[in-house]
């Protein structure tokens, strides 16, 4: 199987399913579209989904960078932890907005991690 391929369609999976989340969280609380703003819970269902697309932004390339770069069984084992960060991060935002930190840290961690390490592996090779 191809797992990295796999790792990353199930990130934009979940942030397509998020994009859902907020679409039904528009007819819950009445927050009519273009409005980011009304219901308080509504707009934590707009930061989550906000939130996942500005991590997405440095885990794709970085995830495949570093597999490439260092060591590709590596990156899909980091890439279902960031999957899974991102999971644990929506339920706890959602929940209460206070308790996002361990997966918002979770998930800054394995970006940090692809990030460094696609950026050492890359030095390596051009030496």
């Amino acid at each position: 199987m191809e797992w990295l391929e796999l790792v990353t369609l199930l990130a934009l999976i979940e942030y397509v399913a998020m994009a859902m989340m907020v679409g039904r969280a528009r007819d819950t609380y009445k927050v009519a579209a273009p409005a980011t703003t009304g219901d308080p819970t509504f707009e934590r269902y707009y930061r989550v989904h906000q939130n996942t697309l500005e991590a997405l932004i440095v885990f794709i390339p970085a995830l495949w960078l570093f597999a490439m770069l260092v060591n590709r069984p590596a990156a899909v084992i980091f890439g279902f932890v960031f999957i899974l960060s991102r999971a644990w991060y929506a339920r706890s935002y959602i929940a209460d907005p206070a308790s996002r930190a361990p997966g918002a840290i979770a998930t800054f961690a394995v970006n940090a991690i692809l990030l460094i390490g696609a950026l050492i592996g890359l030095i390596v090779r051009a030496l």
